[in-house]
């Protein structure tokens, strides 16, 4: 569904021209903070993969560990992704596996004590100080409605792999 407040601001070529340089910006921030949140976290053996497995798995909800396919859904990767992820994170200590007692098919992956003495004290400071100079000159304000719009275009996406089609607007 086409949002009528947006479509009725501008002419149609200037919307797509305006979503092609919205999207594209979206591209290079997900290569930079690919590249550069890797650098910053580099020293501890993480890249920035990595370092969303070990947030996801801080969580509290997540303390008794995660299946492979809720892990997968939460951070929107594929099963295949995260699979050759996990093992490279176990293999370097990071990360444990193990049978699933409610389910003796899937497997549970859990931070090892290595991986979350590894995320606590190296891999947080440094992680904290790349957010404040990724962020350097945003106000509080600016964070917020740049989270509120990512939030709603990842609603949107979401029902676009759904195979919905369907978007809802506020």
């Amino acid at each position: 569904m086409v949002n009528p407040e947006f479509s009725d601001e501008i002419a149609p070529g200037a919307r797509m021209e305006l979503a092609n340089r919205l999207f594209f910006r979206l591209y290079q921030c997900a290569n930079m903070l690919h590249k550069t949140g890797s650098r910053a976290v580099e020293a501890e053996g993480l890249t920035t993969q990595q370092w969303a497995v070990l947030g996801a798995l801080s969580r509290p909800e997540a303390a008794n560990g995660m299946s492979v396919g809720d892990l997968a859904r939460y951070l929107m990767v594929s099963r295949q992704n995260l699979s050759g992820l996990v093992s490279r994170m176990e293999r370097d200590g990071h990360v444990s596996l193990a049978p699933d007692g409610r389910d003796r098919r899937s497997r549970l992956v859990r931070m090892s004590e290595t991986g979350r003495d590894v995320w606590l004290h190296e891999a947080q400071p440094k992680i904290r100080d790349y957010y404040e100079r990724a962020l350097e000159g945003f106000s509080t304000n600016d964070v917020t409605h740049t989270l509120h719009y990512l939030l709603k275009l990842l609603d949107n996406m979401r029902a676009l792999d759904a195979g919905t089609g369907e978007v809802e607007n506020d």
